[in-house]
């Protein structure tokens, strides 16, 4: 398939990830909807065709809507799509959210989707991490090498600009999504994961999502909800009145008592700021 929009090297970068795939003869691809995924997925379908699945681990984490958009991109690009329950609730690790709860998820899912591949002999499994991950807090990378699932556009070198252009090159409705996360990430380290507390995040963000507030994070502090929002929210929220009212009554419908805006707006893995000022500095 030849590709439009695509630089030279961009090209190089995919014909790698094809290839790679290729190699692999059979693939399962932890798939969450997001666009590292979702491309990573439309290549293996490309190159391994109805070899290559998707699945989808299932829990009190992910959110509904996200769970929505991945059942219709594995139906639109043709992919097999399995959806396993995972526990990681169950979990003491991640539920303490010491820090290091996305390696308690991951070896949750990696265990479950790794046995549900081998009992099927689906092939090998495969997730969507990028070179960016590489320098950052990323627990769950240590699980992957834990359990050998392999990170195919980290090994064909595909930055996320690349994955970008690579999306719309296919014409993917995520090429424009911005990043997301399970829902547990708005528990700043240290905060306990409940499932209640789960659910209250999941209604505020809802609650939000049908205001067409879309860039978005209601990150939990016990009483208070303190909302991350993307540039074009911040604007709107703080011009209309009306629209604020309706943000805090989103809050309070969903259980919080307070409901705040943070005025730095939306920025990925702030709550590994809290982390780092923990940890002591080295010499």
């Amino acid at each position: 398939m030849v590709l439009e929009g695509l630089s030279p090297a961009q090209r190089a970068a995919h014909g790698r990830l094809h290839a790679l795939l290729a190699g692999l003869e059979r693939v399962v691809v932890a798939f969450s909807g997001g666009i590292d995924s979702t491309v990573l997925l439309r290549v293996a379908v490309d190159a391994l065709g109805s070899r290559a699945v998707a699945l989808t681990a299932v829990s009190e984490s992910f959110a509904p809507w996200e769970l929505d958009d991945a059942r219709l991109l594995a139906a639109g690009m043709g992919a097999r799509h399995i959806e396993v329950r995972t526990r990681e609730l169950e979990r003491p690790g991640y539920r303490e959210n010491a820090g290091d709860r996305c390696y308690h998820c991951k070896t949750e899912l990696f265990e479950i989707a790794g046995a549900h591949a081998a009992h099927e002999a689906l092939g090998v499994l495969v997730y969507g991490a990028i070179p960016e991950d590489l320098g950052d807090h990323r627990p769950g990378m240590r699980a992957a090498e834990e359990h050998g699932v392999r990170a195919p556009l980290i090994e064909a070198g595909l930055s996320k600009a690349d994955i970008r252009a690579v999306a719309r090159a296919y014409g993917l409705p995520t090429a424009e999504k911005p990043a997301s996360a399970c829902l547990s990430s708005r528990f700043p380290d240290g905060t306990r994961v409940t499932a209640e507390g789960l659910d209250r995040v999941a209604q505020c963000e809802g609650g939000l999502r049908r205001l067409g507030l879309l860039q978005v994070r209601a990150r939990y502090h016990q009483e208070l909800v303190r909302l991350e929002l993307g540039p074009a929210e911040l604007e709107r929220v703080f011009a209309d009145a009306d629209l604020r009212a309706a943000v805090t009554a989103a809050g309070r419908a969903a259980g919080f008592r307070f409901v705040s805006v943070d005025l730095e707006g939306y920025r990925t893995g702030s709550a590994n700021v809290l982390l780092q000022v923990r940890e002591p500095r080295r010499a």
